[in-house]
């Protein structure tokens, strides 16, 4: 698949799961980019070829990309999703799977959140998504409370 697709709609199931549930899928950061929204880490991890930096789970996963596509090398499972998170990323697969990746392109543009950076890249939030996803300020600052906890406790976990 292209990355570019894969990237699209990794997006289009944490916008939905953020707008739906107030916590996304995976932890990225999204930015605007001249191709549409994007997450921000899967990209670098998807176009960085052979780094070292790369973390181990997603080299031993999916391979170096070849004419701009990757492929699995491994079943990656699914351990860490809920069953909730399986089925949200079914439902977008199924609705958007079968679009080009410039066809998710030019849908991703008319997301209200994204904004041509103009050949850089500007950060787009949570705010931003739950805005334009009809969100009222209420519910924005409980959500945006919530993750701010979730954020906490993971560096917290994680330091142990």
């Amino acid at each position: 698949m292209s990355y570019m697709k894969l990237i699209k709609l990794m997006y289009l199931a944490d916008r939905e799961a953020l707008l739906r549930w107030g916590r996304p899928i995976s932890t990225d950061r999204y930015v605007s980019m001249d191709k549409g929204p994007v997450l921000s880490r899967v990209l670098d991890l998807a176009t960085d070829g052979d780094d070292p930096s790369r973390p181990a789970i997603w080299s031993e996963q999916i391979g170096e990309p070849v004419s701009y596509e990757v492929a699995l090398k491994a079943d990656p499972g699914n351990d860490e999703l809920s069953e909730a998170e399986i089925a949200l990323l079914d439902e977008i697969f199924k609705i958007y799977g079968r679009k080009s990746r410039w066809d998710l392109v030019e849908l991703t543009h008319q997301l209200p959140e994204w904004v041509d950076p103009e050949g850089s890249a500007i950060p787009i939030s949570y705010r931003d998504i739950l805005k334009a996803g009809g969100k009222s300020d209420l519910e924005i600052a409980a959500i945006e409370s919530e993750l701010s906890e979730l954020v906490e406790t993971d560096l917290l976990l994680a330091s142990r």
